[in-house]
C-alpha cells in the first residue's frame, strides 16, 4: 500500500496529541518501558531484524525477543520520522537501505514487523520464502485469501509465522491467569468473556484508518487478540463462530468505519464472547479498560489488564473467586516467558511459545467472524 508522504507526515503530527493507545501510533508517541540491554554478538542465541514500524507494538516485540536472547541487527522503514524514533530507542541498530538487504542477509534468522496491516501478510510470505521466521504485530492477516496464502507458504517452507497476541503474551495478569487455569484453580473452563474497548481520537487518524480494506475491520483487528485468548484458556483446538455483528454507531462521517463489534464462539473446549469498541472516553488514563473473565466449573478469574478503575494503580490485576473465597493476586513480579520460549522455538524448530495451528486458527476465527458479521444500522 502506498501512502502519500505528506499525508503520513500530517498524520504523525496529529498523533502527537493522542493521549491513549491506537492501531497506528508510532513508537515515539507511546510511553514504553526502557528497553532491555542489547545482547552482545557472542552471547546471542539468534540474530533478528525489523521491517516496518508503523505501530508502537514493535517496541514490546523487539524487547521480548531481546530478553529471550536475540540480537537485533538491522531495521528498514520507509518513514524517516518513525525510523528516527526507533533509532533513538535502539541506537546500535543498523539502518538498512532496503527490505531486500535484510531479507537476503543469510545471518538473519527472524524478521519482526508492525507495518501497515494490509501489508503484513504479504511481507510474511516473502520472509518465509527467504528461509526466515516471522513475528508480526496483530492483525497478522486481514483477509481469508491472505490467510490461505500464508498457510500454503508456511507448509511449504516449514518456517514459523507467529503473531504477537500481546494482550495474552505480554500482559502479566494474562500470563498469571493462564497459570491458574493450568493448575485447575477454577476447575474446567466453561467460557471466556473478553471486553476490549479502545480510544479512537478521530483527528489523529489518516483517511485509510476508517476503511476496513486496509485494516480488516474491527473484529479482524482488535478481535484477533480475543480469539487467541479464547482458544488458549479453554484449550480449544477446533472452534466455530456462533454469531457476530458490527456497527457504525456514532461516526456517520466515516460510512465504512466500524466502531462496535461483538461475537460468540464455541469449540471443543468451551464457549467464548468478545466485545470490541472505540468508545473509551478521554477521562480514562489508558487506551482502554480491557478485561478478561474466565468462567470455570469451580470458580472464575477476572483480569483487569491495563487499569483497575477507581481502584489499585497500574495494570495486570487478577482476581480469583473459588470455593475458598475471593482473593486479589499481585502480578508485579510475574515473569513473561514468551520471548525466551519463542527464541528457543526458532533455534530448536519447536512450538513451545505458541503452536502454529493455534496462531492461525485464532486469526481465522477473527476473519470468519468479520466476514459473517451482520452490520447493524444503529444511529445514536
Amino acid at each position: 500500500m502506498n501512502i502519500n508522504d505528506n499525508t503520513r507526515r500530517q498524520f504523525l503530527k496529529k498523533t502527537a496529541m493522542v493521549a491513549g493507545g491506537s492501531l497506528l501510533l508510532p513508537p515515539s508517541l507511546l510511553a514504553s518501558p526502557p528497553p532491555p540491554p542489547p545482547v552482545k554478538a557472542a552471547d546471542a542465541k539468534i540474530r533478528f531484524s525489523v521491517i516496518g514500524i508503523n505501530h508502537s507494538h514493535i517496541n514490546a516485540m523487539v524487547d521480548a525477543v531481546t530478553r529471550g536472547g536475540g540480537q537485533i541487527v538491522a531495521v528498514y522503514a520507509k518513514e524517516p520520522d518513525l525510523l528516527a524514533s526507533f533509532m533513538r530507542r535502539y541506537p546500535t541498530v543498523k539502518k538498512a537501505a532496503t527490505d531486500t538487504e535484510i531479507l537476503e542477509d543469510p545471518s538473519i534468522q527472524l524478521i519482526l514487523s508492525s507495518g501497515i496491516p494490509v501489508d503484513r501478510a504479504p511481507l510474511g510470505v516473502k520472509v518465509m520464502q527467504h528461509g526466515k521466521d516471522y513475528l508480526v504485530d496483530k492483525p497478522g492477516v486481514i483477509t481469508l485469501d491472505q490467510l490461505a496464502e500464508v498457510r500454503k507458504v508456511q507448509k511449504q517452507t516449514k518456517r514459523i509465522y507467529s503473531i504477537m497476541y500481546s494482550e495474552r503474551l505480554e500482559n502479566k495478569g494474562s500470563v498469571k491467569a493462564g497459570e491458574l487455569v493450568q493448575a485447575g484453580a477454577i476447575g474446567k473452563v466453561v467460557q471466556t468473556i473478553n471486553i476490549a474497548p479502545h480510544k479512537m481520537t478521530p483527528k489523529s487518524r489518516p483517511d485509510w484508518f476508517f476503511d476496513p480494506k486496509y485494516y480488516g475491520g474491527i473484529i479482524t483487528d482488535i478481535g484477533s487478540h480475543q480469539f487467541d485468548q479464547y482458544l488458549f484458556y479453554t484449550g480449544s483446538t477446533k472452534a466455530e463462530v456462533t454469531a457476530s455483528q458490527v456497527a457504525n454507531v456514532h461516526n456517520p462521517q466515516y460510512p465504512k468505519f466500524e466502531d462496535f463489534g461483538d461475537a460468540m464462539v464455541h469449540g471443543n473446549g468451551g464457549m467464548g464472547y468478545v466485545r470490541l469498541d472505540w468508545f473509551t472516553p478521554d477521562g480514562v488514563s489508558v487506551f482502554g479498560d480491557g478485561r478478561l473473565t474466565i468462567l470455570g466449573t469451580d470458580g472464575y478469574i477476572e483480569v483487569r489488564k491495563y487499569i483497575d478503575i477507581a481502584g489499585r494503580p497500574g495494570g495486570s490485576h487478577v482476581f480469583l473467586a473459588d470455593k475458598k473465597g475471593i482473593q486479589y493476586i499481585d502480578c508485579a513480579n510475574q515473569v513473561l516467558p514468551f520471548g525466551e520460549q519463542f527464541v528457543n522455538d526458532v533455534l530448536n524448530r519447536t512450538e513451545t511459545a505458541m503452536p502454529q495451528a493455534h496462531c492461525l486458527l485464532a486469526t481465522e476465527l477473527a476473519l470468519q467472524a468479520q466476514a459473517k458479521a451482520k452490520r447493524l444500522d444503529l444511529k445514536l
